[in-house]
């Protein structure tokens, strides 16, 4: 008959191998963020054209390149989503002028209390800027709206890089609900003489 120490040494084996058969779990898809939800904003134009002035570095501290939805694309999709050319002569340009985010290191406490503690260890500091001209056939400068949006969340040092991710969602979700809110208010303010509805 096995001993008790021998059944506990085999039952551990076992837990380690199959500890080494698991897989990691999928990581999460996030939805594309859109903005079809909110009534289209049509202006009486030929057409509107959505410009990337920003390249992001692809090098730290920047990381936005590595988010699942990063703020440049989304910004560009919230332009074709919410704009609508209901035709006319002239032309509107939106353009992306900065859609980055930066990974700042956290210092993590000292001593005794740094064992215990769990620190905050990065932060991120996202900034999205986009500026929406309104541009007479030759190219004239008819009207300008502009608005940039800045927010920092920061994350623990034991995060799971699913959770990290998450974090980054949310970053480019209340950067773009700020932007959304600027430029609608600032459209309807500047651009009165051509809104459709």
């Amino acid at each position: 008959m096995m001993s008790i120490a021998r059944r506990w040494f085999a039952f551990g084996i076992l837990a380690v191998a199959l500890a080494g058969c698991a897989t990691e779990p999928p990581p999460d898809s996030f939805a594309e963020l859109r903005y079809t939800h909110l009534p289209r904003i049509e202006l009486a134009v030929a057409s509107i054209e959505v410009t990337q002035s920003y390249r992001a570095p692809s090098k730290a501290p920047n990381i936005e390149h590595h988010f699942p939805t990063p703020p440049g694309i989304t910004a560009a999709q919230w332009a074709r989503d919410r704009l609508r050319a209901a035709g006319g002569a002239n032309l509107v340009r939106v353009t992306i002028l900065r859609a980055s985010v930066v990974e700042v290191p956290l210092k993590p406490s000292g001593g005794v209390r740094g064992l215990f503690t769990n620190d905050q260890s990065e932060r991120y500091d996202g900034t999205l800027e986009i500026r929406i001209e309104m541009l007479a056939p030759g190219g004239r400068q008819l009207a300008v709206v502009k608005s940039q949006a800045t927010r920092s969340r920061s994350v623990p040092e034991d995060i799971t890089l699913a959770a990290r991710e998450k974090v980054w969602f949310r970053l480019t979700e209340d950067l773009m609900n700020d932007i959304n809110t600027s430029l609608e208010t600032q459209i309807r303010q500047y651009f009165t003489k051509w809104l459709v509805r």
